[in-house]
Parts: structure tokens; C-alpha cells; sequence
């Protein structure tokens, strides 16, 4: 990957957490960090109103402190920081665009339900071209354990997963850390199963070896691709969710895929990944593929 990594500040602890890890990636990948802080002039609705220089001058200000963070950490690392003049969730989906992934700050799981990533976050989630890092943040940390592995959820057939395993790849061979690719798999009911796909269990010697033998050919090429990353094949029965939440327990990253395509109620991240963003300990990449 050549492109930059990408980070989205608006002054929170979260955000600033999220470019402490995005300076890090970028080191470890060897590529550029590109900081973006969208800001349009618009007047608050408060009776004493700000002017649209001291708004600026805060816009400026908070990309200031997250260039000034990053270059005292990482002297060496080639940055870029800008002011966006566009809504938040509109100016990162333009830079996922060119980037070749987008890192958030998010709080973690909470109290409220449902809004624990944030809805900029969820928007730019379910809609990016490309790959987008939620950061988790807890205590003022990111739960990131040296020696962790890198886990990634793999399903369907081998071209359904390629863009995903790619990219857990790639993260661990810059970490030099293991991938631990994980496939959860339930007993169907009665009928969900067509004949031929039972016979193809049947041949592989039963419906866990059909889906070990099916991970392994997903896990073929970038094996040979990535020979000194080493692999764990873990095939598991159980709710996917609660299978890579439990693999991922001290995961140093999760990689996820999330299928792009529009439903009559519009882009949706789906329920494993939305899990994921909500639950898990570690950073959270969702990776785009057809």
C-alpha cells in the first residue's frame, strides 16, 4: 500500500488516540499520514455567537495540536494536515477515496446503545471505497498488546475474501505478528443446504472439515504471498459474531469485510462487523469488497 494512511480529528481524546495509531501505521507500512479536520462556517446557535475567524482559528487549532502530537512521536514520518471546508462525513468519504485507509476514534462500548461508534463514524463505515479503522479507546488507551495477533473474519468462497485477507496480510507482515483467520460456521436447518453443497461436505468428510478445507483454499494464495507471516486456520461453530469476538480477546487488530451493496434502506455495515465496532477490545478494520 502506497497510498496514505488517513486520520480524521475534531479535538476529542478519541480522535487524538486514533492519530497516535495512525502515525504508528504509517510508520509500520511505510507510507505517509495525512491529517483532515473538516470545518464549514456555519453560526451557533447560542445567543453570543462565535465569529468565523475564531471558529477558524479552533479548526486550525486542533489540526495544529494533532500535527504537533504526531511529529514530536515520529520525527521521521512524512505528514500532511488540512483543514476541510465540508461536512465530516462527506470530506473522509472524499479522502477514503485516495487513501488507502481512514482511521476513527471511538469510545467503545458505553451506556447508550447503538450510538457508542458515533453516526459520523457509522456513515463513513457503511459508504467508504476503502478500508476504515475505528480505534477503540478505553481509559485514554487503545488495547493494542504487543505480541497480539492480527484476526480476520473469512466467509463465503475464496474470491468473496480476498480483499479482506489481503489486507490482515499485509498488517501483520508489518507488524511481524501471526494472522489468525477465523471462520464460524452453524449447524443449517433441514432445508438450507442444497443437495450439491451436501455432497460436497460429504466428499471433505463432514460439514467442520468441508469448512477447514474451505478456509485453507482462501488461505492458499497469501500464504505463498506472505511466506513468513505465520497462519492459524481456526474453524469454529458458533455465532460469527461471538466467535471473532472471542478470538480477538487479545488481538493486537480485527479485520473485517463488509459486502458493498445498497438495500431498500440504504448502505448497511452488517450485523458481525456492527458487532465488532461495538464490542471489541482491539482496532477495528472494515475492509469493502464486492
Amino acid at each position: 500500500m502506497t497510498r496514505p494512511v488517513t486520520v480524521g480529528v475534531d479535538g476529542s481524546s478519541e480522535s487524538m488516540a486514533a492519530v497516535d495509531w495512525a502515525a504508528r501505521e504509517a510508520t509500520l507500512r511505510g507510507v505517509p499520514l495525512r491529517i483532515v479536520h473538516a470545518w464549514l462556517w456555519q453560526p451557533l446557535d447560542v445567543p453570543v455567537v462565535q465569529d468565523r475567524e475564531v471558529q477558524a482559528q479552533s479548526a486550525n487549532a486542533v489540526l495544529l495540536e494533532a500535527e504537533t502530537r504526531v511529529s514530536d512521536r515520529y520525527p521521521d514520518l512524512s505528514v500532511t494536515a488540512e483543514v476541510v471546508p465540508d461536512a465530516a462525513v462527506s470530506a473522509l468519504l472524499t479522502e477514503a477515496d485516495r487513501a488507502g485507509m481512514v482511521v476513527l476514534g471511538s469510545r467503545g462500548h458505553g451506556a447508550i446503545a447503538g450510538f457508542l461508534l458515533g453516526s459520523y463514524g457509522q456513515q463513513v463505515i457503511a459508504n467508504a471505497t476503502r478500508p476504515v479503522v475505528s480505534v477503540r479507546v478505553r481509559d485514554g488507551q487503545v488495547h493494542e498488546p504487543d505480541g497480539g495477533e492480527v484476526v480476520v473474519g473469512q466467509q463465503g468462497e475464496a474470491e468473496d475474501s480476498d480483499a479482506v485477507l489481503g489486507f490482515a496480510f499485509e498488517a501483520a507482515a508489518a507488524r511481524g505478528a501471526t494472522v489468525r483467520a477465523v471462520r464460524a460456521w452453524s449447524l443449517p436447518p433441514i432445508f438450507a443446504y442444497s443437495p450439491s453443497s451436501m455432497c460436497l461436505a460429504d466428499e471433505s468428510g463432514g460439514l467442520e472439515p468441508f469448512e477447514r478445507k474451505t478456509l485453507e483454499q482462501a488461505l492458499a494464495p497469501w500464504r505463498e504471498k506472505f511466506p513468513a507471516v505465520p497462519v492459524i486456520a481456526h474453524v469454529e461453530i458458533g455465532s460469527a459474531g461471538q466467535v471473532l469476538l472471542s478470538a480477538a480477546a487479545r488481538a493486537q487488530l480485527l479485520v473485517l469485510g463488509r459486502r458493498v451493496r445498497r438495500s431498500p434502506v440504504g448502505t448497511r455495515i452488517g450485523s458481525v462487523a456492527h458487532a465488532a465496532l461495538h464490542h471489541a477490545r482491539c482496532p477495528v478494520a472494515v475492509v469493502p469488497h464486492a
